[in-house]
């Protein structure tokens, strides 16, 4: 009898995900039936506007290998149903807006992933609010680039919340009680992720003091001086690799023996090219890193990447991937609401990007608020100046979203 009871579960089961597979499907094809839509029956387009030439290129071009490879991954109701049209804007934002509006007027698409640079993001962003096209950026982490925005949303997260995420590895973790932050007064990203560092480092019971510097400038020694005489626990360097790094070698040869801490500016190779083993044992938050692995999905993720690509992959490959599935599970939900137009889903798509809660994807678990951010996995890595792969930035810790103010 329990076999049997099994057996009637199973099969009941298997029948309604297959309905709700063929009521999805059964809802693209009304939309697509529709006359004012130019698009097959039963396939949804989704465009893709990225820097994939000139100077942005590398990230583009890594964005784009996630999104490749989650359209392999991908294995839901909607596979081989989605076209995905892709537009080089050649690292000129100025061809931002015109290449979404091509893909919004060209080839009917019920949303766009992009862009790579939160300027990027903004010009683009603009032409898809004004359509009511859902846009979803891989990357973007300028707060501006949602702010008071209906239709566009991230899979990244803004630099407020790394810089509460650094508040609280560098109170909780490395025990330090007095800090002193390095803030480029010519950077707005300097500025705001000082500022939310000191507001959350503060409420966690922590003292701050704070020094300031300009972009360009090459001697901190009277900045250094001031954060030794606070006998400052750790440093909090919130600017560009340009100036962490001479800022962590002075700072090392005035003697300070506390811990430094930097943001996601600091996560290149020039890091240690300009500061060399000053600034080993430098910590910084990141987006991702492939030694990470928060989720199940992170570990299918790096062996599919390395199959594919023959390298490690980077953070915005794992936040290409990301966004394109996180896309797909939204709009698996938007046409089970049976919308009746193409404009419709669009309408729905755009909240249920929003509704996204813990997806766990190659990054980590990945939760989108009511205004389009993030809240997710923060990464923290360790710079290691002697690593004979010059893989600098090693894994060392991660900080889940729930503890972060």
């Amino acid at each position: 009898m329990k076999k049997i009871l099994a057996i009637i579960s199973i099969m009941l089961i298997l029948t309604i995900f297959i309905s709700s597979c063929e009521e999805i499907l059964q809802n693209i094809e009304n939309l697509n039936n529709e006359e004012s839509q130019s698009i097959e029956a039963t396939e949804v387009n989704i465009g893709v506007v990225l820097p994939l030439s000139g100077g942005l290129a590398a990230f583009g071009q890594d964005v784009l290998n996630g999104i490749k490879l989650a359209e392999e991954y991908y294995a839901g109701p909607l596979k081989d149903k989605v076209n995905l049209y892709i537009y080089d804007e050649e690292s000129d934002r100025t061809k931002v807006a015109s290449a979404v509006e091509r893909a919004i007027e060209e080839k009917h698409v019920v949303s766009i992933i992009g862009e790579v640079a939160s300027s990027f993001t903004l010009a683009g962003g603009k032409i898809a609010e004004e359509k009511h096209v859902p846009m979803l950026s891989p990357t973007s982490t300028n707060p501006l680039v949602t702010q008071g925005k209906k239709y566009i949303s991230r899979v990244c997260f803004i630099d407020p919340f790394q810089a509460k995420a650094a508040a609280v590895f560098a109170f909780k973790e490395l025990n330090a009680r007095i800090v002193t932050v390095f803030t480029d007064v010519d950077q707005d990203y300097s500025i705001g992720l000082s500022n939310y560092f000191i507001e959350a480092f503060k409420k966690l019971g922590g003292t701050v003091k704070q020094v300031f510097y300009n972009t360009g400038d090459t001697d901190f020694k009277n900045q250094i001086s001031t954060a030794l005489g606070y006998n400052s626990d750790a440093i909090y360097l919130t600017g560009y690799y340009l100036e962490v790094a001479p800022i962590s070698k002075q700072a090392r040869q005035e003697g300070f023996e506390g811990y430094i801490i930097a943001g996601d500016g600091a996560e290149a190779p020039e890091l240690v090219s300009i500061g060399g083993d000053y600034v080993d044992g430098v910590f910084l938050t990141s987006h991702y890193h492939p030694d990470g692995k928060p989720t199940k999905i992170a570990e299918t993720f790096v062996k599919m990447y390395k199959e594919k690509y023959s390298k490690l992959p980077t953070a915005p490959a794992a936040l290409g991937f990301d966004a394109y599935l996180v896309m797909l599970d939204s709009l698996e939900r938007s046409l089970s609401e049976n919308a009746d137009s193409l404009n419709d889903l669009r309408e729905k798509l755009a909240l249920e990007i929003r509704k996204t809660k813990d997806f766990e994807g190659a990054s980590g678990k990945i939760t989108i608020d009511e205004n389009g951010n993030a809240k997710k996995t923060v990464y923290i890595l360790k710079v290691n100046t002697k690593a004979e792969d010059k893989n600098y930035f090693e894994f060392y810790s991660t900080i889940d979203p729930d503890n972060i103010p």
